[in-house]
């Protein structure tokens, strides 16, 4: 697929209006691997395993693979390593396998000093790609998921992608098909088709909901409500846009970071800047907000023909592994 240039301009916070047509040409696939998160639901079953309290994202469940290697494997069938960043938290490093797994990722390493959720925690890796390559377009990738076809899934983020190359100002999430009732799961509604000519899946997000009642989550489903995997593809200064509007607080701070990136003020500066922040979920605390605008930016493309499993409790760990759990 050939993405065709858009006909319109559009104005960037700060900036003059620019030809879509002149940016298409300069943008450049980046990706964020999301692996700060300290999986404590799973502690005591890696404890079991290990005797350890290894993060999750590192752990060898089938024997073979990390949840981590598999999301670096997938994603570097479409960017390459070296724009390919991977977030994760300080304290991981003191553990020996996950210093080994992040020494193979081969693209760049941004470390966070404390877990303040998912908005923070996209934000500053964020702000290293947009340091090197200000006119990206980003696929973000949790580190926690089971994927039964990387094939068929990646050439959903590859579709994403060129849909965010015609349409800059669009965030498209991926949200997988339910395969039964899931209350664990976050659900995104989606509404209307944005363009039938050219993209008829990709529609309008109406809302999200959290972790509903096996009832609700029922009823979500028969309303076409798709499960939320949290991968997504935007345009860098198009998130940076929203972030600066729907939590500027957090913005602002960030802000600082990026100036420093690069400089002998950055370890310090992100240190002040990680005290100060409150912590923020990526889902409840901005996107439902932005859903909530008019009109929004976020759409939904729906993923079929693809098993997907959040692998935050043991018993979608072991649903999913019928043969045994290997450490």
């Amino acid at each position: 697929m050939n993405p065709a240039a858009m006909g319109t301009s559009m104005v960037l916070s700060g900036g003059a209006p620019e030809s879509t047509e002149a940016a298409a040409s300069a943008w450049v696939r980046c990706g964020i691997i999301l692996a700060a998160g300290d999986g404590t639901r799973l502690r005591p079953m890696i404890r079991r395993l290990r005797g350890d309290t290894l993060p999750k994202q590192y752990v060898r469940f089938d024997g073979r693979s990390s949840m981590l290697e598999q999301a670096v494997e997938r994603a570097a069938t479409l960017i390459p390593e070296a724009r390919l960043f991977t977030v994760v938290g300080r304290h991981h490093l003191s553990y020996r396998d996950a210093r080994t797994q992040l020494d193979r990722c081969g693209g760049p390493v941004v470390v966070q000093p404390a877990n303040k959720e998912t908005a923070p925690g996209l934000l500053l890796p964020l702000m290293h790609l947009y340091k090197r390559h200000p006119e990206a377009v980003v696929a973000v990738f949790p580190s926690d998921h089971s994927i039964s076809d990387d094939g068929l899934f990646m050439s959903y983020v590859n579709l994403a992608y060129h849909v965010v190359e015609q349409h800059p100002w669009l965030v498209v999430q991926l949200g997988v098909e339910p395969k039964g009732v899931e209350p664990e799961y976050g659900y995104i509604l989606p509404g209307k088709v944005i363009t039938r000519d050219t993209f008829p899946d990709v529609r309008t997000v109406v809302g999200f909901v959290e972790k509903p009642d096996a009832h609700t989550a029922e009823l979500l489903t028969l309303q076409g409500g798709v499960w939320n995997t949290m991968v997504m593809v935007f345009r860098a200064k198009t998130w940076l846009r929203l972030v600066s509007t729907g939590l500027p607080e957090l913005y602002e701070a960030f802000r600082r970071v990026y100036h420093v990136i690069g400089t002998r003020d950055e370890a310090r500066v992100i240190e002040e800047v990680y005290a100060t922040i409150r912590p923020v979920n990526l889902s409840a605390g901005f996107l439902s907000c932005i859903a909530a605008t008019s009109p929004s930016p976020l759409a939904v493309l729906p993923v079929r023909g693809v098993t997907w499993s959040d692998w935050g409790s043991e018993r979608r760990i072991l649903a999913s592994m019928p043969q045994g759990v290997h450490s």
